[in-house]
C-alpha cells in the first residue's frame, strides 16, 4: 500500500483511554489506513521517537464564527493541538441576518464576547443572510482547522423579531420563524443550537442580549424542533438559579433542564465552573448531570483546567481603567505612562484611587474591582504564580505600587492574572474528573483582549499530567478527543484507529506546556489581541496534511466544515 504519511515509532496514545502502545501510523488519502508496524515509505515521513502520536484535540467551547473569515489557521487553537472547534457558542452566531440588520447580531457579540465591531465590520465580508447561507460560505473559505458552527439564539431572535428582541417576548408568529430557520439550519448540518440566560451576557449600552429576553417556553419550543429533527447539541450559559444559595430555586431550573433533554431526546451542555468557596454551586450542577442520565437523558459538563481568570496588563486592560483618576493616564502613550507612573504624586493619587475608587459592575470576563489575594503575578505559564498581595507583603509595598513597579521594571510587558472562578484547585480538579465532565471551555475567538484560555489543552499535559499526576496522560488525551467527539457526534474523529480521519497530533509529553502569552496587533483594522503558543507539539496534521510543524505553519490549509 502506498501512503501519503508515516509517522515512525512513536507511542499511540489513541484515545480510547487504553495503555499507549509502540506503532507507526500510515495515512492514506486523508484517512488512517494502519496503526501497527508499516515496512512501506511515505511521500511524507514523521520521525516521532521519544514523542506520542495521540488524535487532534477537540475543543466544544469556541466563538470562532467571525475569526474564521480573517484567520484561516485558526489561532491559538491550532497552536495547542486544536485540530477541530464547535462555534456558535452562549446564542451568538453571524447567523441568521438580514442585510439590513447585520448590526443587531454585531450588537449581541461585541460586550458579551468582546469582540471588536470595527474588527468585524473590516474583517468579514457578509455573503449569507440565513444560516444555511453561512455555512455554505464556511465550506467554501480556506481553513487551517476543522469547524463545526451552532445556530444561536439571539441571532434567530433577531432574525424573527429585529430590534424587538431587545425589548419583548416573542409571538407565536415569531416563534415560528425562529422554528423555521432553525428546522433548515440543523438539516443543513449545524451541529447544534444554543441560548444565553446568563445576566453576564449584555450588549454595550446595558442592555440584555437578545436571547434573555425569551420566556423558557420558547427555549422549550427551539429545543423541541431539534428533538423532531432528531439531531444536534442544546448548549446553555445558564440562568443565574444555577448558582443560587436558595436550594429551592437552584432546584426549580434543574427541574426545568432536566425535563428538557429527558422529554425531547436532546442531548445538551454547560459549562461548570466552581464560583464559590464552598463549591455548593458546581456540586449541584453535577448531580443535575448525574439524575438526568439516570432519567434517561444527555448532560455534558464542560470543565476548565485551571483557574478562571482575567489578564491585565498594561498593555491591554487593568480594573483601574475605569476610574477617573486612572482615566486620562491610561489614555497616554506608553511612554508618557511610564514618565506619569514615576510622578511620586500622581502615583500616590493613582494609587489612593485604586483602593477607593466606585468600580462599578463588570460584565462577563471585563476586569472588576480588585482583590489583590486573587491577582497572580504570571511569571510562568503553569503553576506555581504568586498572588500581589503575597509579594506585597514580602516587600512591605502597596499592592498597587507592586503592581505599578513590575510594569515599569518589564517596559509594561509584565501580565497579571485576575481569578474569577476555579480558585480551589481541588474543586477543580473534582470537575475535571468528573465521568461526563469535559474539558472544552476555551471561549477561543472571544475575550480576545480579556482572557487566553486557548491553551486550556497544553495547560492540562504540562499541569495536571506532568506535574501534579492527577491524570495519566491517556486519560487526559480521552478527554481532549474521543469524548467531546462522542458528545459532539463526530463519529470518524477522535481515536487513532483505521478508518477514521488522520487528525493527529506528535507530542513530547516531557515538554509540551502553553507558552507566555503576549499582545499583537493583529486583528483587522490593527485592534489588539492576546496571542499565547505552546512548547513540545513536534507536529499538527488536519486531514492527513501536516498544518504545523514544531508551531509554525507549513502553508496547509486542509481544514473542512464538519456538517452534522
Amino acid at each position: 500500500m502506498q501512503y501519503d504519511l508515516v509517522i515512525r515509532n512513536g507511542d499511540v496514545v489513541d484515545g480510547s483511554g487504553l495503555p499507549r502502545h509502540r506503532a507507526d501510523v500510515g495515512v492514506r488519502r486523508g484517512r488512517i489506513a494502519t496503526v501497527g508496524r508499516v515496512r512501506e515509505r511515505g511521500a511524507t515521513e514523521i520521525d516521532a521517537e521519544g514523542h506520542v502520536v495521540t488524535p487532534g484535540f477537540i475543543d466544544g467551547h469556541t466563538h470562532m464564527d467571525a475569526q474564521v473569515l480573517w484567520d484561516p489557521l485558526g489561532t491559538c487553537s491550532c497552536y495547542h493541538g486544536v485540530t477541530s472547534v464547535v462555534m456558535g457558542n452562549c446564542g451568538f452566531t453571524l447567523a441568521p441576518a438580514r442585510a439590513d440588520e447585520r448590526h443587531l447580531v454585531v450588537r449581541n457579540l461585541e460586550r458579551a464576547e468582546d469582540i471588536s465591531p470595527d474588527a468585524m465590520a473590516q474583517g468579514v465580508e457578509w455573503t449569507w443572510e440565513t444560516f444555511p447561507e453561512y455555512l455554505d460560505t464556511l465550506d467554501r473559505i480556506p481553513k487551517g482547522i476543522n469547524y463545526a458552527a451552532h445556530i444561536g439564539h439571539s441571532a434567530l431572535r433577531t432574525w424573527a423579531m429585529g430590534e424587538r428582541a431587545f425589548e419583548e417576548e416573542a409571538s407565536p408568529d415569531d416563534l415560528a420563524v425562529m422554528a423555521r430557520e432553525l428546522r433548515d439550519a440543523l438539516r443543513a448540518g449545524a451541529i447544534g443550537f444554543t441560548t444565553s440566560r446568563t445576566t453576564n451576557h449584555e450588549t454595550a449600552d446595558d442592555r440584555p442580549v437578545a436571547s434573555r429576553l425569551a420566556a423558557w417556553s420558547e427555549v422549550e419550543a427551539l429545543v423541541g424542533v431539534m428533538g423532531d429533527v432528531g439531531a444536534g447539541m442544546f448548549e446553555i450559559a445558564q440562568e443565574p438559579a444555577a448558582r443560587s444559595t436558595d436550594p429551592e430555586v437552584r432546584a426549580e431550573f434543574f427541574g426545568r433542564l432536566r425535563s428538557l433533554a429527558t422529554s425531547t431526546g436532546v442531548p445538551m451542555t454547560f459549562g461548570v465552573l466552581a464560583t464559590t468557596r464552598d463549591g455548593e454551586d458546581w456540586r449541584g450542577q453535577l448531580d443535575l448531570i448525574d439524575s438526568t442520565a439516570r432519567a434517561g437523558g444527555q448532560m455534558w459538563a464542560q470543565a476548565h483546567s485551571r483557574e478562571f481568570s482575567v489578564m491585565l496588563s498594561w498593555k491591554t486592560r487593568l480594573p483601574f481603567d475605569v476610574l477617573p483618576e486612572w482615566r486620562e493616564v491610561r489614555a497616554l502613550p506608553l511612554e508618557e505612562q511610564s514618565a506619569a507612573l514615576r510622578d511620586p504624586e500622581l502615583r500616590a493619587r493613582l494609587v489612593r484611587a485604586a483602593h477607593e475608587g466606585d468600580y462599578g459592575r463588570a460584565i462577563g470576563a471585563e476586569a472588576r474591582k480588585p482583590n489583590y489575594n486573587w491577582i497572580r503575578i504570571l511569571e510562568q505559564p503553569v503553576p506555581p504564580n504568586p498572588t500581589v498581595a503575597e509579594r506585597a507583603a514580602e516587600l512591605g509595598k502597596d499592592p498597587v505600587d507592586v503592581m505599578i513597579d513590575l510594569a515599569l521594571a518589564t517596559n509594561f510587558e509584565q501580565f497579571f492574572v485576575q481569578i474569577i472562578a476555579n480558585r480551589d484547585p481541588e474543586h477543580l480538579l473534582s470537575i475535571m474528573k468528573h465521568p461526563r465532565a469535559l474539558v472544552t471551555f476555551s471561549d477561543s475567538g472571544a475575550h480576545v483582549s480579556q482572557i487566553m484560555d486557548s491553551s486550556l489543552q497544553t495547560h492540562l499535559l504540562a499541569h495536571w499530567v506532568r506535574d501534579r499526576e492527577a491524570f495519566t496522560l491517556e486519560e487526559a488525551v480521552r478527554n481532549l478527543t474521543f469524548a467531546p467527539a462522542t458528545a459532539w457526534g463526530f463519529a470518524d474523529r477522535g481515536l487513532v484507529r483505521p478508518g477514521f480521519v488522520a487528525d493527529l497530533n506528535v507530542i513530547d509529553p516531557a515538554r509540551v506546556a502553553p507558552a507566555m502569552p503576549e499582545v499583537r496587533s493583529d486583528l483587522p483594522g490593527g485592534a489588539k489581541r492576546l496571542v499565547q503558543g505552546a512548547t513540545g507539539i513536534r507536529s499538527t496534521i488536519v486531514g492527513g496534511e501536516e498544518l504545523l510543524a514544531d508551531g509554525k505553519h507549513t502553508g496547509a490549509l486542509p481544514g473542512v466544515l464538519l456538517r452534522r
